[in-house]
């Protein structure tokens, strides 16, 4: 686990939460902190939404708590009973992220005293309140997300551990156990890179107005996360057949070349888009990589023979290195477009 911005805020939330109630004179400041706890998201956007919806359910839950402490008390069956009704009441109001919140303010407002039910109940929700305002507040104002940033990093780091494996899958320099860890890491890295585009894309859909991005970096960023995701899948295909049907060293000299060249243009492309690469031939990586791939296909196509046994895993395998070019291709060709226009 590592002490992110998430974490950090999630801390400061609380503390104002407390402080603020502290500052009012507010008993139970303890359910603000709660509050802030469960508000806090990983972008602006979500955690507006997260309060919008909290704030409806938190209501509603408020509503039925107050009804039932007029006629049925405040008993434990009676708690337990308002509890289930809310939780049903969330689920079917398609709010079942807002439930903890939602009994936490239940629980609130029905350990009112008989004779004090409205204003001891208000003052409870307004605690509430407090709270998913802090945290709000906070994610706006303390390290706000800065998603592009976040999100190239992120790729970039993907990017290496995927440029290890693909240098090491067919040489097979790796130990299986090594190589499988190390897929799986892949694995994860790449749903939290694919998460992280859904808080970018996110983000510009909703507050375009507040945070403007680019539709066009949005649509290269797609394609990023797609080369990747296909050079996964690239690797799980060797793994899953390449062994099993016994390559010659032919296969392994022709394989191993190819993979070496896409990864190697896969950074090239990379480097472009940071700025890192001239522009000065503009097509020069395209044309490269549709030739050699190309030039790939005859060659693996050309070594299989009659042996069904090698045939079919090998048309496998090609058939994934040729679509990791091709989104490879579409990669290059949009960041040209996207470069030209003005970064």
């Amino acid at each position: 686990m590592t002490l992110g911005p998430r974490v950090i805020k999630t801390g400061i939330a609380v503390t104002l939460a407390l402080y603020i109630c502290s500052l009012f004179h507010m008993e139970s400041a303890v359910f603000a902190g709660v509050a802030a706890i469960f508000t806090i998201q990983p972008s602006i956007y979500r955690t507006w939404k997260q309060i919008w919806h909290q704030v409806q359910t938190n209501t509603l839950g408020a509503i039925i708590a107050l009804l039932a402490l007029y006629f049925l008390g405040n008993d434990p069956i009676a708690i337990g009973l308002v509890m289930i009704i809310v939780i049903l009441v969330s689920l079917k109001l398609k709010m079942a992220e807002t439930i903890s919140l939602t009994l936490v303010t239940v629980l609130a407002i029905m350990s009112a005293p008989g004779n004090e039910d409205l204003l001891f109940a208000l003052h409870r929700f307004g605690i509430i309140l407090i709270g998913m305002a802090s945290a709000l507040f906070v994610n706006v104002v303390i390290y706000p997300p800065n998603y592009r940033k976040n999100f190239i990093v992120k790729v970039n780091e993907v990017f290496q551990n995927m440029s290890i494996l693909m240098r090491t899958a067919i040489s097979n320099e790796m130990t299986e156990k090594s190589f499988h860890d190390q897929m799986k890491k892949l694995e994860k890295d790449l749903l939290k890179l694919e998460e992280q585009f859904k808080l970018f894309d996110e983000e510009r859909e909703k507050m375009a107005k507040v945070n403007q991005m680019d539709l066009r970096e949005i649509v290269v960023f797609k394609l990023m996360v797609k080369s990747l995701q296909q050079g996964f899948l690239v690797l799980e295909s060797i793994d899953d057949f390449y062994f099993q049907c016994k390559p010659k060293d032919e296969d392994d000299l022709i394989f191993d070349q190819q993979l070496e060249h896409l990864i190697k243009l896969h950074e090239l492309i990379l480097l472009k888009y940071d700025g890192k690469i001239k522009m000065d031939e503009e097509h020069q990586l395209e044309e490269e990589l549709l030739n050699q791939t190309s030039e790939f296909l005859q060659k693996s196509i050309g070594s299989l023979g009659d042996n069904e046994e090698r045939q079919i895993p090998l048309v496998v395998i090609s058939s994934a290195i040729y679509q990791y070019a091709f989104q490879m291709n579409r990669l290059d060709r949009l960041i040209e477009q996207y470069m030209k226009r003005g970064k």
